[in-house]
């Protein structure tokens, strides 16, 4: 008579605690190596904003001073042509001299304005959400020393207003 074999007795599914510990050390491990990349990553992310930022809004001020140049804003004797303000610039400004037009059905059209930003950027390095993006840069007159810049009656140029050094070495607030 032939005898079957007796089952074999079934292993135990799962891991062994030896396996949890080297896969949990692997993964501490992965993810000690990928910290420092991470916060390289969101800087040079964050410096990028901040020279989008500031080729914006130095160019608002240019495209100002050139519209008051032009006579297509109007400036009072003994300004500079820089905007008093940051605020300024998100501000629709009439545009002096244009001809006033008429719609087709013969009503009058509103005066032409010009806009030079829809909003003022933030710099990305300033601590707190709760400001405005306007008080978030430094502004430098346009009489003020490029050696000591220094607020006044215009906005001539801005700058960050964070200590911090960048990646390539120099201060944000130097940019």
């Amino acid at each position: 008579m032939m005898r079957t074999p007796a089952p074999h007795p079934r292993r135990a599914r799962g891991f062994t605690l030896i396996e949890l510990v080297i896969t949990l050390a692997l993964v501490g491990l992965l993810a000690m190596a990928s910290l420092p990349l991470y916060e390289v990553t969101s800087t040079r992310m964050r410096e990028a904003e901040l020279r989008q930022a500031l080729r914006t809004v130095r160019g608002a001020l240019d495209a100002y001073k050139a519209a008051m140049d032009t006579g297509k804003l109007k400036k009072n004797a003994g300004d500079t042509g820089y905007p008093p303000s940051l605020d300024i610039l998100i501000e629709p400004q009439d545009i002096e001299g244009a001809i006033p037009g008429v719609s087709l059905d013969g009503t009058p059209l509103p005066p032409q304005r010009i806009v030079f930003l829809r909003q003022v950027p933030r710099d990305p390095f300033f601590p707190d959400p709760q400001v405005s993006a306007a008080q978030t840069w430094d502004t430098r007159a346009y009489g003020s020393r490029s050696d000591d810049p220094q607020p006044g009656a215009d906005v001539y140029d801005i700058s960050s207003k964070s200590t911090r050094v960048g990646l390539d070495g120099t201060a944000y607030n130097t940019w």
